[in-house]
């Protein structure tokens, strides 16, 4: 069963989160990816402020399509997290709350996940045309220059997603190959 969560995500609504739980966001998130990941860094080091407040928000990973007449967004599928990984510690350290994409996170994430309360979780690859039907309207928020991969703010509804890295240090990757792993007889 899928759980309605909605944004901005709160430390208590995160600690009842666990991987393996399938939410469907409701309310606004954030588009970024690995340029504007490194801006935003950039912005970090040398201690100026970001263009958008981080406290409770979600990143998608996703540098969407441009839209047909009609449509609010193109495309809008994940883009392969390990790209960000270098600078999601530092955003979650900010208090950035939840993450979006696909693919798995490194240990510096995972641990930067327990010490932040925040949550990794990952949109369905390859089905970007049916995510953005759940995309009610898209703004570029920051760094415009970048074209599809601006920061954009989107308002989603019933945005779907699954839990794959909880705050406790669970990973629905890890533990669903465990589940389906033979057990020794060859």
């Amino acid at each position: 069963m899928e759980r309605v969560i909605t944004t901005p995500l709160t430390d208590e609504l995160v600690a009842g989160l666990h991987a393996g739980d399938r939410l469907l966001i409701t309310g606004k998130i954030y588009t970024g990816r690995d340029a504007a990941h490194k801006r935003l860094v950039e912005l970090i080091d040398k201690g100026e402020p970001l263009p958008i407040d981080l406290r409770g928000q979600v990143i998608y990973f996703v540098g969407p399509t441009p839209p047909k007449p009609g449509e609010v967004i193109g495309s809008a599928g994940p883009t392969t997290s390990g790209r960000m990984d270098a600078y999601s510690p530092k955003l979650t350290a900010l208090g950035l709350k939840g993450m979006i994409g696909k693919g798995s996170r490194n240990e510096a994430v995972k641990e930067a996940l327990k010490r932040d309360k925040a949550v990794y979780l990952a949109a369905t690859g390859g089905a970007g045309a049916l995510l953005a039907q759940r995309i009610v309207s898209a703004r570029v928020v920051a760094y415009e220059d970048l074209g599809p991969e601006a920061i954009r703010e989107l308002e989603v509804k019933e945005f779907p997603v699954v839990v794959i890295n909880d705050m406790y240090g669970g990973d629905l990757y890890v533990e669903g190959r465990r589940k389906y792993e033979r057990k020794g007889d060859s």
